[in-house]
């Protein structure tokens, strides 16, 4: 084993001995550099710099138009608004208890939508909202709005007027407390008021008076209910199907000539004034549609 060694470290040694074996080392490691660094080379000139333009077929002119319009703004795709949500914190806790009167509902809905008050019956102009518990609860704002108007109204209570984009007005009634002044910001949600009780609405009990306006014209707020405000739609005009005074409705029980006993957010009713000898004729008629009212409020109780 030792003779063996003792050879193959002889033959190293004759061969390092050799006059070419030092420069066939020297020029196969400068090879082997030279391969690396070629190689190196190749493999950059691969990836492009940042700035160096991609390798199409398009023209000078289109990739500019292409430059042009991939530089141009993005626009949105939708404009996003506002929901209408009903005017409370919790809509589950909420129920509707008065409806907003509307000549094309049917007739049960007309009857819930009567408001008894002074022995007359009004039509609603908007929706009375209560608590399943009947307490008091927080009133907020249904819309993003500034506003407009805070009063007190003799029938109604404390109302608030806000205003909104589209032409959108929502007014809040029967208030017990206000918690805004006239000219201030408010966003969906905030808190306005808290409800309370007034003379007009006295069978709803502890509740808010909403209603929702187009250019307005009061609008069914359970149409609305969880649609975009621009969704929302200035209503029909009826004056040519309502009949005139003393005439009867096309079959309905409840007689569209109460339009004239609508009580206003900015008024107190919508009474006209009349003289002494048309006077006994008028309450005549609404003693009619009082007892027309009537008969079709006994009707849906039963």
């Amino acid at each position: 084993m030792k003779e063996e060694n003792n050879v193959s470290k002889k033959g190293w040694k004759r061969i390092v001995g050799k006059k070419w074996f030092f420069p066939a080392v020297y020029l196969t490691m400068a090879a082997l550099l030279l391969t690396g660094v070629l190689w190196y080379q190749n493999l950059d000139n691969q990836v492009p710099e940042a700035n160096e333009q991609p390798d199409t077929d398009l023209s000078n002119d289109e990739l500019t138009s292409f430059d042009e319009d991939f530089n141009e703004e993005s626009q949105p795709v939708i404009d996003q608004q506002e929901v209408v949500k009903m005017p409370v914190p919790n809509q589950d806790e909420a129920e509707i208890v008065t409806k907003f009167y509307d000549y094309e509902a049917d007739e049960e809905d007309q009857v819930n939508a009567l408001v008894l008050y002074n022995n007359k019956y009004y039509q609603s102009k908007g929706v009375d909202i209560t608590y399943s518990d009947g307490e008091a609860f927080d009133v907020t704002a249904a819309l993003s709005g500034t506003v407009t108007e805070v009063k007190e109204h003799p029938l109604l209570g404390n109302v608030i007027q806000l205003s909104h984009e589209n032409d959108v007005t929502t007014y809040y009634a029967s208030l017990e407390n206000v918690l805004v002044e006239t000219g201030a910001e408010v966003k969906q949600g905030d808190t306005i008021g808290t409800a309370g009780r007034n003379l007009y609405g006295q069978a709803s009990g502890t509740h808010v008076h909403f209603e929702l306006r187009k250019n307005g014209e009061p609008v069914n707020p359970e149409d609305y209910f969880n649609q975009q405000i621009g969704d929302i739609e200035s209503p029909q005009h009826r004056e040519d199907n309502e009949p005139s005074d003393g005439s009867e409705s096309d079959g309905s029980e409840v007689d569209s000539d109460m339009s004239r006993n609508d009580v206003d957010i900015d008024g107190s009713t919508g009474e006209d004034d009349e003289t002494d000898e048309d006077s006994g004729d008028n309450e005549s008629n609404q003693d009619q549609i009082t007892e027309d009212a009537e008969s079709s409020a006994a009707l849906a109780n039963t």
